[in-house]
């Protein structure tokens, strides 16, 4: 696009998409006077899934709105708690977002996860056909129309990553009910039904077990138990404080 101009300010929260030559308070863009205000935003590096309400002028426009020279574009960022509607909420995660998958499961959150590279239009496409947020912090998959819905990871550390998903989407939280290896449903489980995975030890020190529904995996309070309880703890003391 080399047409006339338009003037776009970004929310703070949304600086780290655009290239750093081009952080300033307003950004020029370019305009041809037929692509979407929604195009020209994500061709200057910003996913759609991040942008909430689109201001022109004082007024609040559809990301279908086709921009004219000379107006000046307020993008917010998305507005939290954001509320997911026609689905229940849950989330696809890719093969960069394995503890983060994990820590969801651990706390009863439905949280699909690809352990390979299965490639962004194989994921566009689960999220679309099982309705679930994809969370990624891969930029290019994120922007693909054939996504459910989508959100960017922020950070690279897997607690902040968790907050951040927690905070943005307030998803109800049920700890011990999901296999944290493959988010099957657990149930609680006799000695006998999971015998044959425990150990001399656990077989005689503990008495309380649960067992995945989908992939048969035992659970017990073992050694990393007071470390999980950690997580589910400041997890439901986040979630409380902000309902």
């Amino acid at each position: 696009m080399n047409g006339p101009e338009i003037h776009v300010e970004f929310a703070p929260e949304l600086h780290v998409f655009v290239p750093r030559a081009r952080r300033s308070d307003t950004v020029r863009a370019a305009t041809d006077g037929v692509s979407s205000l929604g195009h020209v935003i994500e061709s200057l590096g910003v996913p759609l899934t991040e942008v909430g309400a689109l201001l022109v002028d004082g007024h609040e426009v559809p990301v279908s709105h086709v921009p004219v020279a000379g107006e000046s574009v307020t993008v917010r960022t998305v507005a939290r708690p954001q509320r997911v509607p026609g689905a229940p909420l849950r989330f696809l995660l890719d093969v960069h977002l394995g503890t983060l998958a994990r820590r969801l499961r651990l706390l009863g959150v439905d949280t699909a996860y690809e352990s390979t590279d299965i490639g962004d239009p194989a994921l566009a496409a689960r999220s679309a056909a099982e309705r679930r947020v994809m969370l990624s912090r891969d930029r290019g998959l994120l922007r693909r129309r054939e996504l459910w819905a989508g959100a960017f990871v922020y950070s690279t550390r897997p607690e902040e990553q968790l907050w951040d998903v927690l905070g943005r989407f307030e998803p109800e939280l049920l700890p011990w009910t999901r296999c944290t290896a493959c988010n099957g449903v657990l149930r609680e489980a006799t000695k006998e039904e999971v015998a044959g995975q425990l150990r001399h030890g656990t077989h005689a020190t503990y008495d309380v077990f649960a067992r995945c529904g989908a992939c048969g995996r035992a659970y017990w309070k073992g050694a990393h138990h007071e470390q999980l309880e950690a997580i589910v703890e400041r997890a439901m003391e986040f979630w409380s404080e902000r309902r």
